[in-house]
Formats: structure tokens, C-alpha cells, sequence
């Protein structure tokens, strides 16, 4: 499902993602059905830069603007 999101989201022109975990903030919320392996992160990475994502952070405390400075920088 991940790769197949990140195959639509390329095709419709996105060319920058974060992937991460989600953590449930408090009981009331729903709980969280498995914690995925940093090297579960590592490959989805991976496999985001060879779709042709020009920068992917990857990882499981990862969030929406992870890093958002220095990836834009980067990319100047």
C-alpha cells in the first residue's frame, strides 16, 4: 500500500515525501496496529529515491516537515 501511494503521489507531481510512524498521542486515539523496523524505513526510502523522488526522509519519528530546511536547501 506505502509503494502504491508513493507511485500516485509521483504521478501527480509530488516530488518530495517524508514517510514516518504513527504514534498514537493519547488512549482516546486509535492504537497503533505494529511498529514498523528503522530498516522497513530504510527500504521504503530507497525504494523512493529510485522511483524518482528528488528527496525522501524516511524513518519512524519522522513527521510532515522533517527537516524541511535542509532538504529544500539541499535541492538549490
Amino acid at each position: 500500500e506505502i509503494v502504491e501511494a508513493l507511485r500516485q503521489l509521483l504521478a501527480h507531481g509530488v516530488r518530495i515525501v517524508t514517510i514516518g510512524q504513527y504514534l498514537r498521542p493519547g488512549l482516546e486515539h486509535w492504537p497503533v496496529d505494529r511498529f514498523l523496523h528503522p530498516d522497513e524505513f530504510r527500504e521504503l526510502g530507497a525504494s523512493a529515491l529510485e522511483m524518482g523522488f528528488l528527496a525522501v526522509e524516511s524513518g519512524p519519528l519522522v513527521r510532515s516537515s522533517y527537516r524541511a530546511a535542509e532538504v529544500l536547501e539541499r535541492l538549490r
